[in-house]
């Protein structure tokens, strides 16, 4: 039987530890962002230039590299290979731009080389995206309702935006690793350069981190209001 209660109950204790990591996360990307994106690199090659030249030497003429109107909003999409970069990140030649938009190569040379794990998420997430967002909605049907198939459904499908958030995972991480290892090799950056670039990719790594915790979390929180109210 539901009661009122499951809303802000205990289980929310299962959330803390997760809340608290994605706090700090969010603390550490704000402040390596807003410290390197004031720091002009010694080359003045702007976030743009960064990219197309990494593309360019990588062979991908024909991936894209387009100004995108929401901040901090960089990214590469597969499906139509092109590589869109905020405004703060594609007209600027700071350490943060530079970093940014070689991490988007990353995925965008992952995506040449077919890197099992981006070839994965790039498979799923048009039906993790459509089950992650009925999830919730089911789970609080069934628990209303009494009826266990819609919770379990409903957990069924926020596992797989939890198995989304894992994959993630390793392609981010990769992405950073490719960008750092082309920084290192180019000369867009220099010295303490490169080290800032890291510390904002590290940190924008993190966050990522924090968000699968936090859908772990999630998960185990489910299915323990779901048990709870099984044995009721």
């Amino acid at each position: 039987m539901f009661y009122p209660g499951f809303l802000f109950d205990s289980t929310y204790l299962i959330l803390i530890p997760a809340m608290i990591i994605a706090f700090w996360a969010q603390f550490k990307i704000d402040s390596a962002y807003k410290k390197y994106k004031t720091v002009r690199t010694l080359s003045g090659v702007t976030g743009s230039e960064v990219a197309r030249n990494i593309l360019d030497g990588a062979g991908l003429f024909d991936v894209k590299v387009e100004r995108y109107s929401k901040h901090l909003g960089d990214h590469y999409d597969p499906s139509l290979r092109v590589i869109r970069l905020s405004p703060e990140v594609y007209d600027s030649a700071t350490v943060a731009a530079a970093g940014i938009a070689a991490h988007e190569c990353g995925h965008a040379i992952q995506h040449q080389t077919h890197y099992a794990p981006l070839a994965l998420r790039t498979k799923i997430a048009p039906v993790v995206n459509i089950g992650s967002s009925i999830s919730i909605y089911l789970f609080m049907i069934g628990i209303f309702l009494g009826n266990p198939l819609f919770a379990k459904v409903g957990i069924i499908f926020f596992s797989g935006a939890v198995i989304y958030q894992i994959i993630t995972l390793p392609v981010e991480f990769n992405a950073s690793t490719r960008a750092l290892n082309i920084l290192k090799t180019r000369t867009f950056l220099y010295g303490e350069e490169l080290k800032g670039a890291q510390k904002v990719l590290d940190a924008a790594a993190m966050t990522y981190v924090a968000a699968t915790l936090m859908a772990i979390s999630q998960l185990i929180r489910l299915i323990a209001i779901n048990n709870r109210y099984n044995d009721n």
